[in-house]
């Protein structure tokens, strides 16, 4: 017997965290029987759980990394009819969902997946996976403002947790400066946020790496499979930073 919102995980239906809200939402049953408790446990392999109506099936689980274009939604439909990343996905028929988000106006690294219990355990906010960006923004930071990030800046929802900085560029014709920042955290629009706060406008905000893992060569808009070895990195690198914060 397993909770059932990690059954409804595995079998690819969304994330640990949204599945729960499907089961508070009175969506799913178990054997005909509504269950909206999330401490509910069942047998996948007796008992006939529903989603809407649908049975759900186990799945062949992807692991895919796409190479985000700006100007794109991160799910996987838009009720408003903009392009999504998973019109950037041919030949994919299974279901998959991004690992987190990046914003409509970011591009760069997103990982998608059919494994709940995957995504799940890289975005947990007790995980503190690190996330790797580009940041080309107005006017040239001093180094003052840059430690501000790197302790740490009060933003309107917390303090967020100490960031790594340094210079990448410098365009003084233009009056640009390109960052790299790594964050530990998954706050919607942080990065963005982060530099308002120290009076300088994020231009073009680009991910680039994904705990260990980089873009390498993917061109934009395109996808391509991770390796196993690729699974298990950012895997250990989850589990790993969840014992570093937990001392």
């Amino acid at each position: 017997m397993e909770r059932l919102q990690k059954i409804l995980a595995q079998a690819g239906v969304a994330s640990r965290r949204k599945c729960e809200e499907l089961i508070l939402s009175g969506v799913v049953e178990v054997n005909g029987e509504k269950v909206t408790t999330l401490g509910a446990k069942a047998d996948p392999a007796a008992d006939v759980i529903t989603v809407s109506g649908k049975p759900i099936r186990s799945e062949k689980k992807l692991y895919l990394m796409m190479n985000k274009v700006k100007g794109v939604i991160t799910s996987a439909k838009d009720p408003q009819g903009r392009k999504t990343v998973t019109d950037f996905l041919p030949g994919i028929k299974e279901r998959v969902y991004p690992v987190g988000r990046l914003d409509y106006d970011t591009e760069g690294l997103l990982l998608l997946t059919n494994d709940g219990e995957f995504a799940n355990l890289l975005t947990h906010p007790s995980h503190h996976v690190p996330k790797t960006y580009l940041a080309t923004v107005k006017g040239v930071p001093h180094g003052s403002a840059l430690e501000q990030l790197q302790k740490g800046i009060q933003l309107e929802d917390g303090l967020t947790s100490p960031a790594e900085v340094e210079y990448h560029d410098v365009d003084t014709e233009k009056n640009e400066a390109t960052i790299t920042i790594t964050i530990y955290e998954g706050r919607n629009r942080q990065v963005r946020r982060m530099f308002e706060a120290i009076n300088h406008k994020v231009i073009r905000l680009k991910r680039i790496k994904f705990g260990d893992l980089g873009l390498q060569q993917l061109p934009r808009g395109k996808y391509r499979h991770l390796t196993p070895q690729e699974v298990q990195e950012l895997l250990a690198s989850a589990r790993k930073t969840h014992k570093v914060h937990k001392k």
